[in-house]
């Protein structure tokens, strides 16, 4: 998995300012900064690297696992990270979210983000709300429609969380590709503040249409399957990286791959997933030193597809 990555400075017009983490105090073990990015309808601030929850922590009862999993919390809290993306699709992740957070104290520091996946109103009302007994919080930073399900009808629900305080923003979600240009025509009509999709090198299409569009009207970008789904590795297992990476600050494949994804600016944050502390500061290593820029990343391309 991965270690150290960066961030850019500049952005397209529309989008939220990327801050720039240089000068910014150092972290624990005298490590940078995470490089930041504003999300542009609240102009929150989040750092780049994120932790996705699907599959990693998927526990149940597991007390070793869960054990590991708050280490996991903590290394990330520790650095700065904030964004927990999470679903009730995956299987007991809310509730092992929730009792982790609660465990450890540090909601205070956590961006939280979950979704809603069926069909009907009061199907998605009744979901929502156990999400929020699950996570043990009577609010989440980011509530999102999955996958597209139903999305006229729990729009209308999301404005009134978001209304009433219990959700700080809105989003819609999918990572099929084929999706990439129906999230980009919904965002032309219906403001949100966040779209999640899957972008890497192994799934590069968001990298058109749907990215501008999000810089163009004002939206956060949450990009999801940064690995392709963990089947980037299955490509790198055995090869080594390309010489000039280390110019980049990379030092893993998985720093590779996020500072691939990270270098677009339109980009809000990243969320692998891992239930592994060492994984886990990988990841966020790629969210500090220097990003690629636009002849670096065709580089990047090039050499991804020569492997």
């Amino acid at each position: 998995m991965p270690r150290p990555f960066t961030r850019r400075e500049a952005l397209t017009a529309g989008m939220g300012a990327i801050v720039s983490a240089v000068g910014s105090p150092a972290q624990p073990g005298g490590s940078s900064a995470l490089h930041r990015s504003v999300i542009p309808s609240s102009k929150t601030s989040v750092a780049r690297v994120g932790l996705g929850t699907w599959q990693t922590f998927d526990v149940g009862r597991d007390a070793t696992k869960r054990a590991q999993l708050a280490e996991v919390l903590k290394v990330f809290t520790d650095a700065g990270a904030s964004v927990v993306d999470t679903s009730p699709m995956y299987g007991t992740s809310e509730e092992v979210l929730g009792d982790l957070v609660r465990d450890t104290g540090l909601r205070a520091k956590l961006f939280l983000a979950t979704k809603v996946w069926t069909s009907g109103e009061q199907a998605g009302i009744e979901q929502m709300n156990a999400s929020f007994r699950l996570l043990r919080a009577d609010r989440v930073e980011l509530m999102q429609i999955h996958n597209l399900l139903d999305r006229r009808v729990h729009i209308r629900t999301l404005r009134k969380l978001k209304e009433q305080g219990k959700a700080a923003h809105i989003g819609l979600t999918h990572y099929t590709q084929p999706a990439a240009g129906a999230l980009a025509k919904i965002i032309r009509e219906e403001p949100v503040d966040f779209v999640q999709f899957a972008l890497s090198l192994d799934e590069p299409e968001a990298t058109t249409e749907l990215l501008a569009m999000c810089a163009e009207r004002g939206v956060a970008f949450l990009a999801n399957r940064p690995f392709g789904g963990g089947g980037s590795f299955t490509k790198t297992r055995g090869k080594a990286l390309p010489p000039w990476a280390k110019e980049l600050g990379i030092e893993s494949w998985a720093q590779f791959l996020l500072k691939w994804v990270l270098s677009h600016p339109e980009v809000t944050c990243a969320i692998p997933g891992t239930g592994k502390p060492e994984h886990m500061r990988d990841n966020l290593a790629a969210a500090r030193g220097p990003l690629p820029d636009a002849t670096d990343r065709a580089r990047m391309r090039a050499a991804w597809a020569a492997l």
